[in-house]
């Protein structure tokens, strides 16, 4: 039973993923849950930090067990973390956890909300996170969501009295949380908002704690849980074979960048969430008590209620149709309410559910997934009723078009329409709005007020179907998309992009010039339409030099790429700068590049940013040749070594062996193998006896939590969380003489400067003295953290560990970063002579 189980999740689990993009189409179970749903108007607001904050078990729980509208505000995207399924990291991952927390929403029932604060990294206080990210601003948003979202209850998933205790971005949302409570209701807070919205005063406002906020279950066994509400989170849904817990961990599942797959579990399971603002319910585990969730609570709504009641009572769950006439009333009814709010959320609610009674499938399919400015596009429109009830087709609307149908769709005969729409010459790209703008470290920067909080641009091109649906017009407006048939997945979906008519692009984000030796750069030149024809020319800075000045262009189909060469020369001295392409069509320019990201867990995205090289010419030496790299979490460093002329191999854990491991100057160890990589731990023995004879061995950082192995090296070596986030923290030399400190690079502070987001995360804080540490380094008001480059000599060769964020400073080209990882890969080879950085 439980094996089937496990096949009915999985299976469940697969088809999400695959076709996420695919309208929904509800059964009748899921119609008539959606009908009792209708019939509670109360609302929940979950606030976090991040996409993987959210408590999914509680979202679910308020959704598909109170029946509450539900939404998680993020008030980041989570930009600042690392990417273990792809390449993506900062504004590309803030896309990807953009679209894993809606597809997540899509499983457990929510809806998600965001803000403009932008997720720069680890931060140890809220005081910090909320300079970097303008109070004020992000304030505002929060606000904002309020009076939008017209929560009944708030639930904070932090704790705001744990200031400097933990993550300031979460002490930060809790901190924003409590304040918007109130300033929501005043008029005079923010007046801007109030043209198109109201003030909203919550009822109450909730912390959801558990015992690990208290170190122990003894601990939180123990305290008075007066202002505390429990629920039992762990149901079961007998509507479709789930417990709760096992729909939050499907929903979880989905944070894949972060790899928090999850299992879900059964049986009863408690939930704590403590009273911080509002008056406690008698019924400790009621949160909406003495709160209306009732038709009564909008003037007008009762009549709606007995209809609406009628209709749960009665359902027909082998003919839903039989639903509709009464429906319909009930969607008469609701379009006459005062309340705007409910009003036009109950309408799109009502609606949906007459449309999934009455098996209505409406869809424009575009030819092609991608058109430019100036194009005509043909689309393919389906219309079709699978239900005996009465529906007339009276128009369609297209490229703001009204064309007129009059038809009757007799049951189960399908309509097929072509028509051909128009993309205006001035129409703006697709791309995420939040990128569209420069913004700050903290903030992104939104000039159109009316996307602040959207969780994803709008779509522009929709087609609205207008019927006649028992005597009353209902219209539904769906986006155009663009879907095909692939012979694995079958019937797949995309969204339809406009796209630029040329996107440029250098592959290489950082380009490294170890010498005053030229480079040929390629240039990637990507045509939007059909025969664009032009030139390529790059700007760059004064002090390089660059041939030919400008190439001609030609490309004759839309989608293929032409590959242009540029020599690149670098000055005799270290310098760095910006390399950008422009390509000229017909006078107009364009220095964009077009991204595409492709998971099968999240719609496809098409994402538009500056293209834009640094180059950097180094004052480097290095020592030995050979670099056997194996992987961790999708980081960069390989590629970066490359750059800087070293022969860099990918080594799997499977291949590690004596004899793989001796053609190798040093073996580096990707951030979090130790995390990640299972088979490591089989393989460790060997990379000790590797550096034994004479080997260098770098390991980056690991976290101590979910660490695979016993013995992370050859000698006691204990991680901890101590972290410098303060990218222009002072450095200081432990050992000023050694080795890994001057050759055959000599470092010095000026190594130090220019670093992003932190200087490194999770040092050791205990070692034996077999290990020397280099630095020392701590944030304001910390004790010195000494753990950030630890060396040992282990029989004939080095053991280097390092928590230093090497795999953040190589893709933004930090010329000290790659100057000391040098020294780090030289050591232990012949002493060359000392070389001073001409910077110095």
């Amino acid at each position: 039973m439980q094996k089937l189980l496990l096949i009915v999740i999985l299976t469940l689990f697969t088809s999400l993923n695959i076709f996420s993009q695919a309208p929904k189409k509800l059964n009748a179970s899921e119609i008539y849950e959606s009908i009792k749903k209708l019939n509670f108007l109360g609302s929940v607001l979950y606030v976090a930090a991040h996409p993987d904050d959210e408590n999914t078990r509680l979202i679910s729980y308020m959704s598909n067990k109170v029946k509450a509208r539900t939404a998680y505000l993020s008030l980041t995207r989570g930009d600042g973390g690392q990417n273990l399924i792809g390449p993506e990291i900062r504004e590309l991952l803030g896309v990807i956890r953009t679209q894993e927390l809606l597809t997540a929403r899509e499983i457990d029932g929510g809806e998600q909300l965001f803000t403009r604060a932008n997720d720069f990294g680890y931060s140890k206080h809220p005081d910090e996170t909320l300079e970097i990210w303008n109070k004020e601003e992000v304030l505002s948003d929060v606000v904002l969501a309020i009076r939008q979202f017209q929560p009944d209850i708030i639930i904070n998933r932090f704790d705001h009295k744990r200031a400097g205790q933990t993550h300031g971005h979460h002490t930060s949302s809790a901190m924003l949380s409590i304040e918007a409570f109130d300033l929501a209701n005043d008029k005079s807070i923010y007046p801007e908002q109030l043209k198109d919205i109201s003030t909203w005063q919550p009822k109450r406002l909730f912390y959801n704690t558990s015992w690990w906020r208290y170190g122990s279950q003894e601990k939180f066994d123990k305290i008075d849980k007066t202002n505390f509400i429990s629920l039992d989170i762990g149901t079961y849904y007998p509507s479709n074979g789930l417990s709760n817990n096992e729909i939050a961990a499907l929903s979880r599942s989905q944070h894949k960048s972060q790899g928090f797959g999850n299992t879900g579990t059964r049986g009863q399971q408690m939930e704590y969430i403590e009273l911080i603002k509002g008056n406690i319910p008698k019924d400790k585990t009621n949160i909406f008590e003495g709160i209306d969730t009732s038709w009564n609570r909008v003037k007008g709504g009762e009549a709606i209620g007995d209809i609406l009641h009628q209709v749960e009572t009665n359902f027909d769950f082998k003919n839903p149709s039989a639903s509709i006439p009464e429906l319909v009333r009930a969607y008469q009814l609701i379009q006459k309410l005062e309340n705007t709010h409910w009003r036009d959320y109950k309408t799109e609610e009502i609606k949906n559910i007459i449309y999934a009674c009455s098996g209505l499938y409406l869809e424009a399919a575009s030819v092609t997934n991608q058109a430019t400015p100036g194009e005509t596009v043909k689309l393919n429109i389906e219309v079709i009723n699978r239900s005996p009830i009465s529906i007339k087709l009276e128009s369609i609307e297209c490229n703001n078009t009204t064309i007129s149908k009059k038809m009757e769709l007799i049951e189960n005969n399908g309509f097929e329409f072509h028509e051909v729409l128009t993309i205006d010459s001035n129409q703006k790209p697709t791309t995420p709005y939040w990128l569209s703008e420069k913004g700050t470290l903290g903030m992104y920067h939104v000039s159109d007020e009316s996307l602040i909080g959207k969780p994803e641009t709008p779509r522009v091109f929709n087609v609205i179907f207008q019927l006649n649906i028992e005597n009353t017009l209902i219209s539904y407006t769906k986006p155009i998309i663009y879907k095909i048939n692939d012979p694995v997945k079958g019937e797949v979906y995309k969204p339809f992009e406009i796209i630029p008519e040329a996107s440029v692009k250098i592959s290489e984000k950082v380009i490294i010039f170890e010498n005053n030796q030229s480079k040929n750069i390629p240039v990637i030149v990507k045509a939007g339409r059909d025969n664009i024809e032009g030139f390529v020319s790059l700007n760059y800075p004064d002090n390089w030099q660059i041939s030919p000045d400008k190439q001609n262009i030609n490309i004759p189909n839309k989608g293929e790429e032409k590959t242009l060469i540029f020599t690149v020369k670098p000055p005799n001295n270290q310098s760095e700068g910006q390399l950008i392409p422009v390509v000229n069509i017909q006078g107009k320019t364009y220095s964009k590049e077009l991204i595409e990201i492709d998971y099968e867990h999240i719609p496809y995205q098409t994402v538009l940013l500056p293209s834009e090289s640094k180059i950097v010419r180094l004052d480097i030496q290095k020592k030995g040749e050979f670099i056997g790299y194996i992987n961790g979490a999708g980081d960069v460093v390989p590629e970066s070594l490359q750059q800087i002329g070293y022969h860099v191999t990918t080594i799997t854990p499977e291949d590690i062996n004596p004899e793989t491991l001796s053609k190798f100057d040093a073996i580096v160890v990707g951030i979090r193998a130790y995390n990640t990589l299972e088979t490591l731990k089989f393989k460790q023995q060997q990379l000790f006896d590797y550096v034994s004879n004479g080997g260098n061995l770098i390991v980056q950082y690991n976290t101590s939590h979910r660490l695979i192995v016993d013995e992370l090296a050859p000698y006691k070596l204990e991680l901890s969380r101590d972290r410098v986030t303060d990218e222009t923290a002072e450095v200081k030399f432990l050992e000023p003489n050694h080795p890994v400190l001057n050759t055959p690079n000599k470092i010095t502070q000026q190594d130090f400067i220019g670093w992003t987001q932190e200087r490194g995360l999770y040092f050791p804080n205990s070692w034996s003295k077999e290990f020397t540490p280099i630095l020392s380094m701590h944030d304001k008001g910390e004790s010195a953290k000494k753990g950030s480059l630890l060396v040992a000599k282990y029989g004939k060769g080095y053991y280097i560990y390092t928590g230093l964020s090497f795999f953040r400073e190589f893709p933004e080209g930090v010329a000290g970063a790659y100057r000391l990882f040098a020294n780090m890969l030289s050591i232990g080879k012949e002493n060359t002579p000392i070389k001073t950085s001409s910077t110095n």
